[in-house]
This record gives structure tokens, C-alpha cells and sequence, in this order.
């Protein structure tokens, strides 16, 4: 499912174009970003820079994200990113059902998505979690999304690894489709990871402004929100795409105005499209040709909707 370019004219403000609102900190006017030392030299191996935003700070690499998270680990080997957003596969794609639209769907999403057992997922688990450390400044964070499916593998690599555990933030989705088989209860919560490079790291929240978002009310870690609006589909869509509200209130809650964001399983695009909104830059990588020209789409259609 490539994504098809948006018709519109060039200074359309898309709806995923616009600000991030209260919580958005500071704008992008004032804020340079020097572009990445590997993006400066994307050939080589089987990585592609598809997609390069210099001003904004924004890449898209197509390709294996291991590949790049050594590159990222060999230019910069005291760490590069402020915060990692990682939604890796849930390998959940096993021939089963689900309710989409009020229709009876496969849940099977592609290859990359299917188990090879506990075993050979744990050691793919582990294997990308540990180039990420090496990714992070010493103070950096990384959040990673998941079911149940996943979810307890990256817990125990991430305390394999000697990442320090802050949070595992429940989404909770208001309007999860039901469960067919009726031998379950409904599946109606992803939970998401926040971690510190290691035990030392004096890593970034802000508190303060998380707070306001709620309310003046201490922000609890139980999420309620919604799953993507139809404008954020208007480009393409993909089976586990997450809510920008979602990456955004991580983006917000964990870095600063001109930090960088790494996606390393960057899907249709939605983390790059976050950090533009909040202000900070982001790298992103995508294995699967017909994804990443679908946050190709989606980066182009962002900087022809605010120049």
C-alpha cells in the first residue's frame, strides 16, 4: 500500500501541519539544527536517504534500522539522540481475526510482523534495544509501544541491557474494535515503555508542563486517547499506526526545544511529523519500500503545507 501524494495546493495548512497546541514549547523560528553527521554520507550498504528537510531537521532513511543505529553508534560514540520513540513488531500477524469498520478482518500484517518464537523474537528484542542504547546521549530516554504479544520481551532486555525503567504508560483506547471470538476481554490498551539509558542517566521530564496539559492536575500514567484521526490517513494508511497526540505528548514530556527524536521502525512517518510540530528535529528509518514512501508523502506534503 504505497501512499499517494495529497492534492492540494501549496500552502494548505494540513491539519497535522498545525501546532501542537498549549503544551507545543517553543516554536521552530530561532532554533538551528545542524544536520547529522550520517546524513551527511547516506550511500553505503543498503541504507537510502529518501527524504532530507535540512531547516526543519527532518530525515528519512529507507532500510534496515540496525544498519543505521551502527552508523549512528560509530559517528557518535558517546550518543546522538534526546529520545527514541520505537513501535518494533508486535509479532502478532498469526492467521487470526479482528473487527475493522464492522467488518471481519485478518489481523496479519506483513512478514515483518510475524513471530519466529519467544526465542528468536527475544534475541531481535535485544539486539535493537542494545543499538539504541548506544544511540542515546547519557541522558537520553526511549519509549517503545507494544502489546502483550512483545511487551514483557523488551521489559526484560531493557533490564538485561541495564536501562533504568521510569514508567510503562498504559494507552487506553476508548473505542477498541470487540472481540469476535467473546473468550477474551477486549483488547483495549497498548502499553508503552519510558526508559533511561542506564542507571546514571539525569534524564529530562517536564513536569511542569505536563501538568498544565492536565489541568493543573499531576499527570497520571493511564492515557485516554483516541486512535489516528481520518486526516492523519490522508496520505496512506498503516496497520499499527500510532496517534500523533500520542508521540507528541512523548516528544513534550521528555526533551527540549532542538533536541533530536530517533524513529528506528519509522511506519507512515507520524514520529517526524511530531518532532516538526513540537520543534525538534528527527531521524527516522523504514525497512518496507511501500512505507516509506508513504512518510515520504507525508514529509512532502508537510513542507508544501507550510513552505
Amino acid at each position: 500500500m504505497s501512499g499517494r501524494r495529497l492534492k492540494s495546493s501549496a500552502k494548505r495548512v494540513l491539519p497535522e501541519a498545525k501546532s501542537a497546541g498549549s503544551i507545543s514549547g517553543k516554536s521552530r523560528k530561532g532554533i538551528q539544527l545542524s544536520p547529522p553527521s550520517f546524513a551527511t554520507h547516506p550511500s553505503g550498504g543498503n541504507l537510502q536517504l529518501r527524504y532530507a528537510d535540512e531547516p526543519r531537521g527532518l530525515y528519512l532513511f529507507q532500510g534496515d534500522s540496525m544498519e543505521l543505529l551502527d552508523r549512528i553508534a560509530s559517528d557518535h560514540p558517546d550518543g546522538w539522540a534526546d529520545m527514541i520513540f520505537a513501535d518494533p513488531p508486535y509479532f502478532l500477524s498469526n492467521g487470526g481475526i479482528t473487527c475493522q469498520n464492522g467488518k471481519m478482518v485478518s489481523v496479519n500484517k506483513g512478514d515483518w510482523d510475524r513471530s519466529r518464537g519467544p526465542e528468536q523474537n527475544h534475541e531481535f528484542n535485544r539486539a535493537w534495544l542494545e543499538r539504541c542504547q548506544k544511540a542515546l546521549k547519557p541522558n537520553g530516554t526511549i519509549w517503545v509501544s507494544g502489546t502483550h504479544h512483545v511487551i514483557h520481551s523488551v521489559g526484560y532486555a531493557m533490564q538485561q541491557l541495564g536501562y533504568k525503567l521510569l514508567n510503562d504508560i498504559t494507552w487506553e483506547k476508548p473505542n477498541p474494535p470487540p472481540n469476535l471470538s467473546c473468550r477474551y476481554f477486549t483488547h483495549a490498551t497498548e502499553t508503552i515503555l519510558w526508559a533511561a539509558r542506564d542507571e546514571g542517566s539525569k534524564h529530562t521530564f517536564n513536569y511542569q508542563a505536563m501538568k498544565e496539559a492536565n489541568g493543573g492536575r499531576q499527570m497520571k500514567s493511564v492515557w485516554k486517547m483516541l486512535a489516528p484521526r481520518n486526516d492523519e490517513k490522508l496520505s496512506g494508511k498503516h496497520p499499527a499506526q500510532k496517534p500523533m497526540e500520542l508521540i507528541e505528548r512523548c516528544i513534550l514530556a521528555s526533551t527540549l526545544p532542538s533536541g533530536w527524536i530517533l524513529d528506528p521502525f519509522g511506519g507512515s512517518g507520524t514520529t517526524a511529523i511530531a518532532a516538526a510540530r513540537t520543534g525538534r528535529g528527527c531521524v527516522i528509518t523504514e525497512l518496507d519500500p511501500k512505507y516509506a514512501a508513504l512518510s515520504e508523502n507525508r514529509l512532502r506534503s508537510l513542507e508544501s503545507a507550510t513552505g
